[in-house]
């Protein structure tokens, strides 16, 4: 399997559906690149997935390199993108560039990811410039979560549906060579898609985009319920996981573990 480059991915748009899978660590990016998907995110759900926060807005740029820096190590033919965490750009123009160079220097990543409204279309050009290609987000942003109210759908109406279409097309034209679209209205997901030439990632927005990205620990039923409506379970390793340790503490009580197999003379 060749290795998927960005070029590959914006040539993937209307032939074939890209596959995009958020992971954390170098043990399960092996297994998601050995299971074909074109893009291993890590994403800044760290926070909520791994380290037991409510939100994304603690983690640091300090710890999104760590866990691409090991991520980058099961990877041999997806494309690796790196979340950039809250304040990693926001402030200005060169810290953001800053950042995404920290990124590609010191984890390996080969492309940086960002929450943007109109505010950082100028964000991706700066980044774009360093030579560093970037992909957007819109739609929820879970970076502003508290000027959200909360982790909602977006794009309901008519006018922010139109605003959204608008940044959209101004995120492309800033150089961004994809653009992830989460929670929002499929028939919305669908006009974005169709008014734009780079490929959109869908998370929660539908069958209509150019691809899907969801979170290892969601699809493989590892995180706790109640999981979001856009996420499907292909596995319950949870469970299986929990029966597992029970049979090791059981065992270990009662003397069964370990036997004569599992011991040396």
């Amino acid at each position: 399997m060749k290795k998927i480059t960005v070029p590959i991915i914006g040539s993937m748009k209307n032939k074939e559906k890209i596959v995009m899978v958020t992971a954390y660590d170098a043990s399960t990016a092996k297994i998601v690149d050995e299971s074909g998907v074109d893009i291993v995110l890590v994403g800044d759900s760290v926070g909520n997935v791994i380290q037991g926060l409510s939100n994304t807005l603690a983690v640091s740029v300090d710890e999104m390199i760590y866990h691409t820096k090991i991520v980058s190590r099961g990877i041999h033919n997806a494309h690796l993108c790196a979340d950039m965490p809250f304040m990693s750009f926001q402030s200005s123009n060169e810290d953001a560039v800053k950042n995404a160079g920290r990124f590609v220097k010191e984890s390996g990543a080969e492309s940086v990811k960002i929450e943007v409204t109109e505010d950082y279309i100028e964000t991706i050009r700066e980044i774009r410039k360093a030579g560093i290609p970037v992909m957007g987000h819109i739609g929820l942003r879970p970076q502003s979560v508290h000027n959200m109210g909360g982790y909602k759908l977006q794009g309901r109406d008519k006018d922010e549906g139109a605003k959204l279409v608008a940044l959209a097309k101004k995120i492309e034209d800033a150089g961004a060579f994809s653009l992830v679209l989460e929670s929002i209205p499929q028939k919305l997901a669908k006009k974005i898609t169709r008014s734009i030439n780079i490929p959109t990632i869908g998370i929660g927005a539908g069958a209509n985009c150019d691809g899907q990205v969801l979170v290892i620990n969601d699809l493989v039923g590892l995180s706790e319920e109640p999981l979001p409506k856009f996420v499907k379970k292909y596995a319950e390793i949870r469970d299986l996981m929990k029966r597992a340790t029970e049979e090791y503490v059981d065992e270990v009580r009662t003397g069964s573990f370990p036997s004569k197999e599992h011991s040396y003379d």
